[in-house]
């Protein structure tokens, strides 16, 4: 099996009773990845990890890791590590001995079992914290001991559910260059779950959108963060300006405006960002409905036959006033094509 293929779900279905949560995936993700699962709450990407990790048995379809299919393998028979949203540390256990856990569970013993855990806890940057406690750590550091918990057991796949989650704006930003820098060192393939898309563009070598259970878009963060293929994944990486095409008109609801510009063939709707959107010429007009400053971007809400529209622009330049006429222009070439909208 090739490396392209190091974990492969082939027509999985994941299930809860009679409820379908993720029918019939096909996923390959290649030796040394490191993926994101992003979605909503509900879309199935803690499900499908749930599944890899041993822990939901599919209801039809295999899951099969370097070779070696373990669609029915027992959880604690897998070489998976997971790592969980509330850490589940040991509280009356040191650090070391937190560490230490699983290897005793298996029977590594004496220096091999010093060497493995002194090496996992060098590699989170943890050696001087054997003796604390984990009431004694910051949520960071209690962070980094559950990854060196899982890494220890030397995994094929290591798997993080919502692993930033717990953590203040400071600490989650030093933990998205902490696990990049652990995964790139150790070579270990990860996939995380999250429903924060800035995360999983900061750090994700490929992303997986869900929805519904199913997978709306697979790429590179800078190929969904600038070529989202339909509304859903546009409007959740960030184009608040999102609207159906048919016969050359911009449609939302009830409303539509004659579009200027030619599009690719079988574009289904088209999306722009607030900083994309041209303030003070253009055919269009709207009414300014609110203002705000944020730094170096003034941000404005327009009220426009079309509905409304977000729009972004430099802080230096004139203020359109609130409740003002403004014109605007939809410029095409700087419209991300949707060939996809409203799941069609």
């Amino acid at each position: 099996m090739s490396d392209a293929k190091f974990l492969s779900l082939e027509k999985l279905t994941l299930s809860y009773g009679k409820n379908v949560a993720v029918p019939e995936m096909d996923l390959d993700i290649g030796k040394g990845e490191l993926v994101a699962l992003l979605g909503p709450s509900g879309c199935g990407k803690t499900t499908t990890m749930r599944a890899i990790a041993g822990l939901l048995t599919p209801s039809s379809g295999s899951i099969r890791l370097d070779g070696v299919d373990i669609t029915r393998t027992p959880a604690n028979k897998r070489p998976v590590g997971l790592v969980f949203q509330s850490y589940a540390l040991f509280p009356h256990l040191n650090v070391y001995e937190n560490v230490a856990f699983g290897l005793r569970l298996m029977g590594v013993k004496g220096n091999d079992l010093d060497t493995r855990v002194k090496q996992g806890l060098k590699t989170v940057g943890l050696e001087k914290f054997t003796t604390r406690k984990p009431a004694e750590l910051s949520g960071g550091q209690q962070q980094r001991v559950s990854l060196a918990r899982s890494m220890v057991m030397e995994p094929k796949v290591l798997l993080l559910d919502e692993p930033l989650s717990n953590l203040d704006a400071r600490l989650r930003l030093e933990m998205r260059t902490e696990l990049q820098r652990v995964q790139k060192e150790s070579g270990v393939t990860m996939i995380f779950v999250t429903h924060d898309q800035v995360e999983a563009l900061a750090m994700a070598d490929r992303i997986i959108v869900m929805k519904d259970g199913l997978i709306e878009q697979i790429g590179t963060p800078e190929q969904i963060y600038n070529h989202p293929v339909s509304d859903f994944v546009a409007d959740f990486v960030g184009f608040e300006n999102v609207f159906a095409l048919h016969n050359g008109m911009l449609k939302t609801g009830e409303h539509e405006i004659d579009l200027h510009g030619t599009v690719p063939a079988h574009t289904r709707g088209l999306a722009w960002r607030p900083g994309t959107i041209t303030l003070g010429s253009g055919p269009y007009r709207g009414k300014v409905r609110g203002t705000s400053f944020a730094g170096g971007t003034r941000e404005y809400l327009l009220d426009t036959p079309l509905g409304q529209i977000k729009a972004e622009c430099d802080a230096s330049l004139p203020v359109h006033p609130f409740g003002g006429e403004v014109a605007f222009d939809l410029n095409v070439k700087k419209a991300a094509p949707l060939a996809r909208f409203g799941g069609l």
